[in-house]
């Protein structure tokens, strides 16, 4: 079973000579990680041998590993991590850093110790070894009470996100990892040059076949900050969603989410209709009340204050499903006014869902209990549970059945095949500034494996949607892979 640890961590190696540290390593680490005191002999010293170079070696590794806990990298420290005084030094540092700090225990039988010893060109004296075989039982027996955040037996291991790592503790059960759907979200249009018509509908039909339930934009008019710059490129979201609808069949489409300030919600519901009309009835409708003022000055739009955008949306959400249903209904409310509400040809859905964005647990969640099909929440598995808590507790003090409406999310999933390909994708997406533990975290990136754990976890939760960015989603292969979480948690 493979060991999966947090990155970045410190991970001190515990076995005596011959005991296969080094070898172990070498197979699962990358070389620039590991910090091997037999090699820094060499480069201080006349060899890995050379035991007069001791004092220089190990005082470079200290500040090797002072230097790379300080950038958030991961460090192997190769040595025979027998000292309780370096021990706990490199425990120290670690909680300084910030860094959780693992022990990996090599209990390979004596013997082998003592055969492998014997085959090396220049073999270590047969009293020394067996002395640090005795130093190591007594290390073992007090390992578990230094301060190490996880000791552990050698096994295969790995260096994952955090998030995907704190998943492993508690793995869910089968039931808690089925029936879970998934969202694809197109937030950037930063793709190499080609025909951007192309290259969205072959994203929104590959998604169709991965088997994603829906395809979500976002509704701003230029980047926003966190995603990218404002001047990058970004589709307008209703004309990118009816060309989206053309070029599929059967995912759903929407945008996540519009804000009630951008357009006349009498008008947007009438977009939202024909959308649902034309796409045979695989419309959602996305709102939110707006958050970037920047955008708005920009262009022109007039950004009230907090109060009355959470007026508009609740008169919104009143209004939409009127404007959506029979007859020419009268609407007056104190920002909104019809007298009469004309929608033909009307949505083929009745009525078409409404998913509300953000995770205000007095105002917005209440609306989403009064009035809406779907919530869209942020954060990890433990923030969407004290979400969905927060929801239910509205739902009771309404009466309505929570389990009427579904609890989505919204995050970042990068899916790898294996770890080789893993570390490729991460080498070949982060920038030059972002170390590749920060990245991965960043964007819960990890193996099929990994990232299922993850959203069972969301599951568990009480997530039953989630919707994921794909860093490299133009990328033939980073859909398909993601293909095989979903396959992993859809119902059997």
């Amino acid at each position: 079973m493979e060991l999966k640890l947090p990155a970045p961590s410190l991970i001190v190696l515990v076995g005596p000579s011959g005991s296969g540290k080094s070898t172990w390593a070498q197979k699962h680490f990358a070389s620039t990680e590991v910090v091997s005191s037999d090699a820094l002999r060499a480069v201080v010293g006349a060899g890995e041998d050379d035991q007069s170079a001791s004092p220089a070696a190990f005082d470079l590794l200290e500040r090797i590993v002072d230097e790379r806990l300080k950038r958030g990298l991961t460090t192997v420290i190769d040595t025979l991590g027998l000292s309780p005084d370096s021990r706990a030094r490199w425990i120290t540092k670690a909680r300084e850093a910030g860094v959780p700090v693992h022990a990996v225990v090599f209990e390979t039988a004596p013997a082998t110790c003592e055969e492998r010893n014997r085959t090396r060109e220049r073999p270590i004296p047969v009293s020394v070894l067996r002395r640090q075989l005795a130093s190591f039982k007594e290390t073992v027996a007090r390992l578990e009470g230094e301060g190490f955040d996880g000791t552990h037996r050698e096994a295969p291991v790995a260096t994952v996100a955090p998030s995907i790592a704190r998943t492993v503790a508690t793995p869910p059960s089968t039931t808690e990892m089925t029936g879970h759907s998934f969202g694809l979200m197109v937030s950037r249009m930063d793709w190499p040059a080609g025909d951007r018509g192309e290259q969205l509908a072959a994203i929104a039909q590959r998604a169709e076949s991965a088997g994603f339930r829906d395809i979500w934009v976002m509704d701003h008019f230029r980047q926003i900050r966190g995603v990218g710059r404002p001047w990058e490129d970004l589709p307008e979201a209703y004309s990118a969603l009816g060309f989206m609808a053309g070029a599929t069949s059967t995912i759903r489409i929407g945008a996540l989410v519009t804000a009630v300030t951008h357009r006349p919600p009498i008008v947007l519901g009438k977009m939202v209709a024909t959308l649902d009309v034309l796409s045979g009835g695989r419309a959602v409708c996305g709102l939110g009340i707006g958050w970037d003022a920047e955008e708005h000055s920009a262009y022109g739009i007039p950004f009230p204050d907090v109060r009355t955008r959470y007026s508009i949306l609740e008169e919104t959400l009143q209004m939409l499903p009127l404007l959506w249903g029979k007859g020419t209904p009268e609407f007056h409310g104190e920002h909104l006014e019809s007298d009469g509400l004309v929608c033909y040809p009307r949505p083929i859905q009745d009525p078409i869902p409404i998913l509300v964005g953000g995770g205000g647990e007095k105002r917005t969640l209440r609306l989403v209990a009064l009035y809406a099909a779907a919530c869209n929440v942020f954060g990890d598995p433990e923030r969407v549970a004290h979400k969905a808590a927060v929801l239910a507790r509205h739902c009771e003090e309404i009466e309505r059945d929570p389990a009427e409406i579904e609890v989505t999310h919204l995050t970042n999933a990068l899916a790898a095949t294996d770890r080789t390909d893993l570390r490729d994708r991460v080498g070949r997406l982060r920038d030059r500034n972002t170390t590749a533990e920060a990245y991965m975290e960043r964007n819960h990136a990890g193996t099929v494996d990994d990232l299922t754990g993850l959203f069972a976890a969301y599951a568990t939760a009480g997530a039953g949607h989630s919707i994921v960015t794909i860093p490299d989603v133009v990328a033939e292969g980073s859909i398909e892979a993601f293909a095989e979480v979903i396959r992993n948690l859809s119902s059997p």
